[in-house]
């Protein structure tokens, strides 16, 4: 079933729900497929931090207190996307990107980019059915706990049209 989702800028109070998501919607996309170095890192406490310093740039679907999806965008990229199991196939990510993609174009970007893991092929049909595209596999800089950690992603690309 398809909802049309409200989508509203993520609240300080959140921090704690959006963190809890993120980290189980992490470990269910990327502990497979990534290092076990980094999901060693990726602790619910580092997605709380993280999300302390890019909360002006986060959108929510879902009740205050209760989101079932969020996305964050920076600079020219699509940054973190992730939904709750409830939220999926109910058109909550796809309206997510959208207003990423909104946003994005607002501020000018005309090739807004996202980082995919290598092997999540889930995300990857995903956003390629949003109009996204592989535009190659390159090595991505991530902030850690400890300092960068460079992973070879695959980054997709996408041509957004100027803000009305």
């Amino acid at each position: 079933m398809h909802i049309s989702p409200i989508i509203r800028p993520a609240e300080a109070s959140e921090i704690s729900a959006l963190a809890q998501l993120w980290h189980a919607g992490w470990q269910d996309a990327h502990a497979a497929v990534l290092p076990a170095a980094l999901a060693r890192l990726r602790t619910l406490q580092s997605f709380a931090e993280r999300l302390q310093d890019m909360l002006p740039t986060v959108r929510v679907v879902g009740d205050l207190g209760a989101p079932i999806g969020f996305c964050a965008v920076k600079h020219d990229e699509l940054d973190q996307l992730f939904v709750a199991p409830e939220g999926r196939g109910a058109g909550v990510a796809a309206a997510l990107v959208a207003d990423a993609e909104r946003r994005l174009a607002a501020d000018g970007v005309t090739t807004a980019w996202l980082a995919c893991a290598i092997g999540n092929h889930r995300a990857a049909r995903f956003y390629e059915k949003c109009g996204w595209t592989l535009a190659g596999t390159v090595i991505n800089r991530l902030d850690t706990i400890e300092g960068p950690f460079d992973l070879e992603i695959w980054r997709y690309e996408k041509t957004l049209l100027p803000a009305a």
